[in-house]
């Protein structure tokens, strides 16, 4: 575990470094004006801000919204008169989404909250900005003729699961709440499709499942999901960089419009968001449905109250898992993470 964590910490520190190369070489600087007091005539050069070239989004199998804002185009919409090109790089875990937020792949990455505090208290200086989702999109998934019925029943087993991700701070909360710990299991640390496949396969005895993959392995497998809580599920966030927030706050609601113009078009057209999710993660409709229909929710966005307490109760777990350095104020990576400020400015400006 320690060296995990060293490694953690190394590739973070890499990947900041990488993230301020990436951020200067996509930047462009352009002039904004202010009125010329003393003549009150033709404004002046007030300053010089740094303008994008190029715009990077994540997109994600997880993260339903993103799917309708890449489909409909509404951010290259947006941003074409200002002359900044739209990239779109999907993540396939939370994991992803924070290595591309970290290294400046992408300016917005689609996390469950529990990833974005874990990379927060392990120093990256990312912020959360909107909640995309309220999903129930974990639980502990067997094959159909497996004898495991609960977590007590993983002890001595392999268990699948993406490190960093809210399955995996699942399956370690499922497991604390029997008295087992990951020592007590071995976790083979595969993404997420992949841990579906090696579970079918039964090259693992059981796996932390996220959606889609987990309905579409229970719909054409029969796999079952022996444990459920979804209180334990956090919230899906997106975020970004404390610089990016600091350098384009206008860039930053102006996207978080576009959010919240696609959160208010998924609640009105569930058969067509269904089918977008069923077209871009390749899955049969009635997988698509399932998920959409049983699992996923669209609260309020803006990140408040009840992201932070469903989060504080993640915090034993980081420490007793050893996942921060010692040192690290995991209270204050917590204090500090949500930031609700560009949401509340997005709605009152006309998102949606």
């Amino acid at each position: 575990m320690r060296w995990t964590r060293r490694a953690f910490l190394r590739t973070t520190s890499a990947a900041l470094l990488s993230g301020l190369l990436a951020a200067c070489s996509g930047e462009r600087t352009t002039p904004t004006t202010a009125p010329d007091a003393s003549s009150g005539n033709a404004p002046t050069v007030a300053r010089s801000r740094p303008a994008l070239d190029v715009l990077r989004l994540d997109y994600a199998y997880y993260n339903p919204v993103s799917l309708v804002l890449k489909q409909q185009g509404w951010v290259e919409q947006e941003f074409a008169a200002d002359g900044t090109k739209v990239e779109w790089v999907l993540s396939l875990g939370s994991n992803k989404a924070n290595e591309f937020t970290a290294s400046g792949a992408v300016h917005f990455g689609s996390t469950a909250g529990s990833a974005a505090l874990l990379a927060r208290a392990n120093g990256v200086p990312l912020k959360t900005v909107w909640i995309y989702a309220q999903p129930e999109w974990t639980a502990l998934v067997a094959r159909a003729d497996s004898p495991i019925e609960s977590p007590a029943d993983l002890r001595g087993k392999k268990v699948a699961a993406t490190r960093g991700t809210d399955p995996w701070f699942f399956l370690l909360r499922a497991l604390d709440s029997v008295g087992l710990s990951s020592h007590d299991v071995t976790i083979v640390q595969l993404q997420h499709p992949d841990g579906e496949q090696a579970l079918l396969r039964g090259d693992v005895d059981a796996w932390a499942g996220l959606d889609p993959h987990m309905a579409h392995a229970e719909l054409t497998a029969g796999a079952r999901l022996f444990f459920r809580r979804r209180e334990w599920n956090t919230y899906g966030t997106l975020n970004a960089l404390e610089s990016f927030i600091a350098e384009h706050p206008d860039v930053v609601e102006r996207v978080l419009a576009l959010y919240e113009r696609g959160r208010q078009w998924a609640l009105a057209h569930p058969d067509e968001l269904a089918q977008i999710l069923s077209e871009a993660a390749k899955l049969d409709l009635a997988i698509a449905r399932k998920v959409l229909s049983e699992r996923v929710s669209f609260p309020d966005p803006v990140p408040g109250e009840a992201v932070r307490e469903t989060l504080r109760a993640v915090l034993p777990l980081i420490r007793k898992e050893n996942l921060v350095p010692s040192s690290a104020d995991l209270d204050g990576a917590l204090a500090t993470l949500l930031e609700s400020g560009p949401a509340q400015r997005a709605r009152a400006n006309g998102g949606g």
